[in-house]
């Protein structure tokens, strides 16, 4: 035979007992011989309470009554046939009678006790369970409604009492034996005492009901029906990847129960541990989902770990002192105190040098448990041998749960890893030496961040996720967006990434949606729903939301952005930029970035501010971090300039191809801009500092392209002018060239600490004579690559590189 036992939400409304009325006819056509235990209907309990407790203040309880008795007499207006109905109504209508007599009396003595308290609880099953074992009895005759109170004997500890085991081992199987041809629907949570006086079992009282019934009459499988589908790896009102587990031991479904896990309510269920029952939780409103078994072991499984568990809220107090030291029994007095005044410490931890001992309680209890601890050591505080203990409030506690841990070395460095890179700073630790759990205490503000952090670092099969703030929708910004949408699936599928774009900000507007911007509509939806820009409140709202793996990018080329750098990074948040402003301003600001970046874990990654989309910064970290040395780096990183020098040949004079270059959208508006060097000077800077030389941008030699008159034009127009008014002096250039059989480069060295850029002419043997087009190149001399250099070569410039390099600096983030 089976239990199957429906709780509060499954049995709350007209729809879902019709879900609970067709589970149960199910198994009895499955000829599984059910017995059914119900709780009372979603909200009734909670709804006694407050009638008992108003009553005993003197308030008016009628309102409530009234829609205690509305709330069942719908059910059976809606669910049972109208020739059924009347002796059901009269049946809860006495129900209700007594349930107001109760009340009145309560009202009279202003007086509620637990005895009392219980009785009126117990009309919630009574109610629950007769209305529908009659509502059942028209599919199925043989259903009967059994008040468990009459079988279920327990002490006189009104509101949590014990079993009496014996007695109601006896009494179950009779009731069984008797009616073993039924279908029985059985109040869950409540019993009687020796005096025959309704009790309550307590908290998870009607799963304990399951339990003991199944114990007794040796089950098959106690079926647990829920709101949800199974014991899931982690709150998934938190963390929205959580999943369905589809097996546990026992022990891992206690230790995640314990840590929150609201589905069971372990210490009810042991009556089906001692005799290695399963038990399966199910989705009353998916019935067809397997669910969840919690068996004796824990099944085969690739896991590391069954799930992450926490409490919301709890209280840490940490007693130290040199009276500690060496004392013996000083453990088992302070806890054997806190046991005895009914205080439940969730959590303990002590130092190896026993000079502190910390442990977590409920916040309801830290004062009370305080005030315990200075009278019962009021002589070792006032010796100076104790520290007057203190209350760290606001805090949670977090679990990895799994049989699996002890047989998979590096679990602790996992979660300290994905703890410490999200920048969420663990208070205590807490690991058992048979290694089922390991429990941290966390900020109450970081909870949901540590859990979503956590959960992506041990589920490898899950997808990470990097959750983006984007500033810059321009050319480069929206491409990205682009590329973003275009690639979605191919990074989830084949490299296990989910990007969300989550932020988006430009010069005017600004825009967040913790879901994900729909890069589809992104320009659309900023103008529609995005508020007025500014970057400080972008980044405190950034900071503000605390979720997991967050990237800033930095799609912008504004003074402005690089000034929060550190602050974000200070935020244990990633940078991707292309802005290339911050790392060539000055040396100090660089190392700092850095430094800061190092120490918080995260990443900073500028692939574009030297080349575009050409992998350059990668490939000279690579080289450091393999121990080459650079004997010398040479560069053609404009692609302006590149163009220009590449068609500056034949009949073209210097003035024709500079327009030309203008007019295709190679220049900036105002040519000088790219001419100027002072672009290709900021990339030859970060190489520099990248290669490990601490250079200023006044250390750079930079060659002049432009002849001073060009420089000092007023407007673009006279610019030309004056272009126009130098050709000797370009046309020198171009000839000079021609006759020694090279061509002319625009090239930046750094060779010794030293950075120069310069007008030079290479020959045919030189790695960037055959240069085309707007590309650049670089070549690395180093110890390892001094005969041939190393040459990287292509596009340096355009909205689709340049987006393609931070889109790959961006699916590296983490990596």
């Amino acid at each position: 035979m089976k239990v199957l036992k429906f709780g509060g939400t499954s049995v709350g409304t007209v729809e879902s007992l019709k879900a609970v009325l067709s589970i149960v006819k199910k198994s009895y056509d499955a000829k599984e011989k059910p017995l059914v235990v119900l709780s009372a209907m979603s909200g009734v309990t909670n709804l006694l309470t407050q009638l008992a407790e108003d009553a005993a203040e003197g308030k008016s309880f009628s309102d409530g009554l009234k829609s205690l008795e509305d709330k069942h007499f719908t059910v059976v207006k809606e669910l049972l046939a109208v020739k059924y109905q009347n002796p059901v109504f009269t049946k809860l209508k006495l129900f209700f009678n007594e349930i107001e007599d109760l009340l009145q009396g309560i009202f009279a003595l202003k007086e509620l006790s637990n005895q009392s308290k219980d009785l009126i609880l117990s009309y919630g099953e009574r109610c629950s369970n007769y209305m529908v074992s009659k509502v059942m009895e028209q599919y199925i005759p043989e259903s009967l409604f059994v008040d468990a109170s009459h079988y279920v004997k327990t002490d006189s500890n009104f509101g949590n009492a014990h079993l009496n085991e014996m007695l109601t081992e006896q009494l179950v199987k009779s009731l069984y034996i008797t009616h073993r041809d039924k279908l029985l629907f059985v109040t869950g949570f409540i019993g009687s005492n020796e005096n025959g006086r309704i009790t309550t079992l307590g908290r998870g009282g009607s799963d304990y009901t399951a339990a003991i019934f199944g114990s007794i009459l040796d089950a098959t499988a106690i079926e647990i029906w829920t709101d949800v589908n199974g014991m899931l790896t982690a709150d998934p009102r938190i963390v929205k990847k959580a999943f369905s587990l589809p097996v546990l031991s026992y022990t891992e479904a206690m230790e995640l129960s314990y840590f929150g896990a609201k589905v069971i309510y372990p210490p009810t269920m042991i009556p089906a541990f001692l005799k290695k029952i399963p038990i399966v939780i199910r989705n009353t409103f998916e019935p067809d989902f397997s669910g969840t078994v919690i068996q004796f072991d824990s099944g085969k499984t690739a896991l590391p770990i069954k799930g992450i568990s926490s409490i919301s809220d709890i209280s840490v107090i940490n007693l130290s002192g040199s009276g500690m030291i060496g004392k013996s029994g000083f453990s088992g007095r302070l806890f054997t105190l806190l046991a005895r005044e009914q205080i439940n410490v969730v959590l303990i931890t002590q130092s190896s040098s026993e000079h502190s001992i910390t442990f977590a309680v409920n916040p309801s209890d830290a004062k009370r448990a305080i005030q315990l601890i200075e009278v019962e050591f009021e002589l070792e505080i006032q010796a100076n041998k104790l520290v007057v203990p203190a209350i760290e409030e606001n805090l949670s506690v977090l679990a990895i749960v799994g049989e699996n841990m002890k047989k998979t070395p590096g679990m602790s460095g996992r979660l300290f890893a994905a703890l410490g890179r999200n920048g969420i700073n663990v208070r205590a630790i807490a690991q058992g030496s048979s290694e089922y759990n390991i429990s941290v205490i966390i900020g109450k503000e970081d909870l949901a961040k540590a859990l979503n952090a956590v959960h992506d670092a041990f589920f490898a099969e899950l997808k990470k996720t990097l959750h983006v703030f984007n500033i810059g929708t321009g050319n480069i910004g929206a491409t990205l967006f682009k590329q973003l949408e275009n690639q979605h699936e191919f990074l989830l599928d084949k490299n296990d990434i989910e990007i969300k774009v989550v932020g988006i900000s430009n010069s005017r507007k600004m825009l967040f949606n913790t879901e994900g911007v729909d890069l589809k509509n992104w320009s659309d939806e900023l103008a529609k729903n995005g508020t007025e820009s500014d970057l400080a409140l972008f980044i405190d709202r950034m900071k503000a939301l605390n979720l997991p793996n967050c990237v800033f990018i930095d799609n912008t080329a504004s003074k402005l952005p690089a000034t929060y750098y550190e602050d974000i990074f200070k935020s244990n948040i990633s940078i991707v930029t292309c802005n290339k402003i911050a790392n060539s301003g000055k040396y100090e600001q660089y190392k700092t970035l850095r430094d800061t970046a190092h120490r918080h874990g995260v990443d900073f990654f500028y692939e574009t501010n030297v080349g575009a989309g050409l992998p350059i910064v990668r490939v000279l970290k690579d080289l450091m971090l393999s121990g080459d040395r650079i004997v010398k780096i040479e560069a053609i990183l404009s692609g302006t300039i590149s163009y220009i020098f590449n068609n500056f040949k034949a009949d073209a004079s210097f003035y024709d191809v500079v327009k030309q270059a203008q007019e295709l959208g190679y220049t900036e508006p105002d040519p000088r801009d790219d001419l100027g060097g002072i672009d290709f000077m900021r990339k030859m800077l970060i190489l520099a500092r990248d290669a490990g030389y601490a250079v200023e941008a006044e250390d750079v030699d930079l060659g002049a392209i432009l002849p001073p008159a060009c420089l000092k034009a007023d407007t673009v127009d006279s610019f030309y002018t004056e272009l126009q008014q130098e050709n000797e002096y370009f046309e020198a250039m171009k000839k000079k060239a021609a006759n020694e059989n090279k061509v002319i480069r625009y090239i930046g060295k750094l060779e010794n600490g030293k950075v120069s850029i310069a007008i030079q002419f290479v020959d045919e043997n030189h790695p960037f004579y055959a240069l085309s087009g707007s590309d650049n190149i670089i070549s690395f001399t180093t110890e390892r690559y001094k005969e041939r250099p190393l040459v990287v070569k292509g596009p340096g410039a355009g909205a689709e590189v340049t987006a393609a390099g931070v889109f790959a600096d961006l699916v590296n983030v983490g990596a």
